[in-house]
């Protein structure tokens, strides 16, 4: 089981790694900005390419946040790199919002992606204010909350090709997943998280130790 836990973990983490280098075109000229129907949200321009990059930004450096308490000098990059993805969580956002209320696929893929921008700010702003407290068990708790919500973005895309063959026309099989790609991965958390603390996360306990 263990094994099975670290693979899925690692192709997690290739899979945000891959998508969130993908991302980041939207930061180079020349680049097609987005599909047609995205690039169609009433809200694009200026709000598509500043949520997809700093939402890049949060993919990269979400899977390394999870690794066992990092030592030294590594201490310093784990909490360095999780105040940049919590900014950009919390900056990417609003502009997520904004893009819901221009859906070209109608008020049903607002009301998903608008709510898991919503919930995705809350669950930030409280990763953030629980970690500045000092209370880094809680902390933790958000912040695979956090991930789990920030992982829809691969979710999406996992879910497109497979939305037609399973009879669902391109419109309807994107309402659909506005909900299908962040909801079961907050089920899950929240599994994971009644479940127990699981071998190979951060020990945040030993963290607010070393910092005191």
């Amino acid at each position: 089981m263990q094994h099975v836990t670290k693979l899925t973990r690692a192709v997690g983490a290739i899979l945000a790694v891959a998508l969130a280098l993908f991302s980041l075109r939207y930061l180079l000229p020349g680049w097609p900005a987005a599909p047609a129907m995205v690039a169609q949200n009433a809200f694009a321009q200026p709000w598509l390419p500043i949520h997809a990059s700093l939402a890049a930004v949060a993919l990269l450096l979400g899977p390394f946040q999870f690794w066992r308490t990092p030592k030294g000098g590594r201490r310093g990059w784990h909490k360095a790199s999780g105040r940049i993805y919590v900014v950009a969580c919390l900056l990417a956002a609003p502009a997520g919002l904004i893009l819901a209320f221009g859906a070209t696929t109608g008020p049903v893929s607002t009301a998903g992606f608008g709510t898991l921008a919503v919930i995705w700010f809350v669950v930030n702003a409280l990763g953030w204010k629980t970690a500045a407290a000092g209370r880094f068990a809680e902390h933790r708790r958000w912040m695979i909350r956090s991930y789990a919500l920030t992982f829809g973005a691969v979710m999406l895309r996992l879910y497109l090709p497979i939305a037609p063959l399973v009879g669902f026309s391109f419109q309807d099989g994107y309402r659909v997943i506005s909900f299908a790609a962040w909801v079961p991965n907050l089920i899950i958390a929240e599994i994971f998280l009644r479940a127990g603390p699981a071998s190979g996360m951060v020990n945040w306990r030993r963290v607010s130790q070393s910092a005191g």
